[in-house]
């Protein structure tokens, strides 16, 4: 069995920043797409993906025009909805509800918001299907982090340890077939 390569990119700086911005849709700023393009420089890509949102998928647009393939938009590749507080910055919000969200975020989840559960099963499924050759994905903190999750191992307390500034990259291996479907379903 052979496995395949895996690359989670985070977008670029956004014109907004310092707020929650799971839905919110905002542009990348030039230097943050290219950020993206000089991480993935020498990169072999023979799939490239983005999430649906500007800041991702402006990004995605850039790398996949540079190596002459397409671009496919999945927005199961979103960040985490962050509901009633989305387009707030922390300061913004009730530092219990906060913290609550933090400890645990599939119990306690942004008002009007996506359970950690949620944004884990979207990304679990993009995952599930992908084609098992090389392939780069500009997503979302939230989004590198379930993959984490999923294909790691990790809860998501711990997943939050990992600091994921903009254009960071993220190389995984993937084993495809049954142990990455028996592995994606054991830690669901």
């Amino acid at each position: 069995m052979t496995g395949f390569l895996l690359h989670l990119l985070r977008h670029g700086a956004p014109e907004i920043t310092g707020r929650m911005l799971g839905r919110t849709d905002c542009r990348p700023t030039q230097e943050g797409i290219a950020a993206c393009v000089a991480q993935a420089k020498g990169l072999d890509i023979d799939i490239h993906i983005s999430s649906d949102l500007a800041r991702a998928r402006q990004p995605g647009e850039a790398l996949a025009a540079a190596s002459g393939q397409p671009l496919i938009v999945d927005p199961r590749w979103r960040e985490l909805d962050f509901g009633d507080w989305d387009g707030m910055s922390s300061a913004e919000v009730d530092p219990v509800a906060l913290g609550q969200f933090w400890s645990d975020p599939d119990g306690r989840p942004p008002p009007g918001g996506e359970r950690w559960s949620a944004l884990t099963d979207r990304v679990s499924a993009a995952i599930h299907d992908l084609t098992p050759r090389p392939t780069l994905v500009v997503t979302h903190g939230g989004a590198m982090r379930a993959a984490l999750a999923l294909l790691c191992g990790f809860d998501a307390r711990q997943v939050w340890a990992f600091d994921l500034p903009y254009a960071s990259l993220l190389s995984l291996h993937i084993w495809p077939g049954e142990t990455l479907s028996a592995q994606i379903a054991g830690l669901r």
